[in-house]
């Protein structure tokens, strides 16, 4: 068994991470397509555990057999079955019920899919974590961190599938949605951690203190890069509801968010070269430093992208995903950053 786990645990743990980075790929996506509320209820869709692909479907049908719990759309209103019931021809109210967590009353196939895939992917995710968090009791003697975070992460997926809901319960409400994304920000952290506790071995890395601390700071700093930005797409939701698909309108008038996101975009990338340069210069061996500075560059790339070319396609699912990606391999050098190496002079 020990055998197994050394040579399986960390592959299982990177299965995972991938896994929860589709997520929020299938998440950028679900908000880019607006299909949000694509499924109105949580965890099921209309009331089916797989979605209806035809508007008919969620209408009413006489002769039908309704399970409990399944939705239709009556006059621009979710109504909800009280209890399992096969209709007849005449209408009979006292088998409905309004749904009375959102207003929201509109059916499209595809939006429905896409949220509904969004959700099958958390799940999926899911899998190798609970397969993980069982094998990580073997490392309870060598390392109880790895314990206690992967039964964190457990915890924190089922917190992250709460969440889902209350996001479509709220209508897509914004600081709800940012809570979201911050939560899966975590989730990303804790599985780094784990995948770099568990290595039996180590690269050639030099430790540098005020290194180590601008790291931090750079993460501090794209995290709050992350936060500003789903203000700005709250903003360009808004503009959405309000003149439609005129791109070229979506950022004629923004908000302090935008200007704030747009000038910390610089500090983030004068931050993330000086880390690059020291790196370089004092030869500390981190060589995911590269991948962060291509990460800064693509971000600011699909950030012009989107002003100043009214957003093209998959500009804004791109950007985000990137953010993601560039914060976690920023909390992965910070780990490496953190073990007691060779110690080099901050004199640089």
């Amino acid at each position: 068994m020990t055998a197994f786990i050394d040579k399986y645990f960390r592959s299982i743990a990177k299965t995972a991470l991938v896994l929860v980075y589709l997520v929020i790929i299938a998440g950028a996506v679900v908000r880019m397509t607006g299909s949000g509320m694509g499924c109105p209820d949580w965890p099921k869709c209309f009331g089916y555990f797989i979605p209806p692909t035809e508007e008919y479907q969620i209408q009413f049908q006489p002769n039908y057999n309704y399970d409990e719990g399944t939705i239709i759309i009556n006059n621009e209103t979710l109504l909800v079955a009280k209890q399992d019931f096969i209709s007849t021809k005449k209408w009979n109210t006292e088998n409905w019920e309004t749904y009375t967590k959102h207003d929201y009353a509109k059916f499209n196939a595809t939006h429905t899919w896409i949220e509904y895939i969004n959700r099958l992917c958390g799940a999926l995710s899911g899998i190798p974590i609970l397969i993980f968090t069982i094998l990580s009791f073997w490392f309870w003697k060598k390392n109880k961190w790895i314990t206690i975070l992967s039964i964190l992460t457990v915890f924190g997926m089922g917190f992250q599938a709460w969440l889902g809901k209350t996001v479509v319960d709220s209508n897509l409400a914004p600081y709800k949605i940012t809570i979201h994304m911050v939560m899966a920000l975590v989730i990303v952290a804790f599985i780094l951690y784990i995948i770099y506790a568990s290595k039996t071995s180590f690269k050639k890395q030099k430790n540098n203190h005020l290194f180590s601390n601008i790291v931090l700071l750079a993460i501090g700093l794209s995290l709050l890069q992350i936060i500003l930005g789903t203000q700005v797409r709250q903003h360009v939701d808004e503009q959405v509801k309000a003149i439609g698909y005129i791109k070229e309108q979506w950022m004629t008038n923004p908000t302090i968010s935008f200007y704030i996101h747009r000038t910390f975009s610089v500090i983030v990338f004068f931050i993330n070269s000086w880390l690059f340069i020291t790196n370089k210069k004092l030869n500390l061996g981190y060589k995911k430093m590269n991948l962060i500075l291509i990460c800064i560059f693509v971000e600011v790339f699909t950030g012009i992208l989107m002003y100043y070319f009214n957003f093209p396609f998959l500009s804004q699912p791109f950007h985000i995903v990137i953010a993601t990606i560039l914060i976690g391999i920023q909390f992965y050098v910070y780990l490496e950053s953190k073990r007691k190496t060779i110690f080099v002079s901050e004199n640089i």
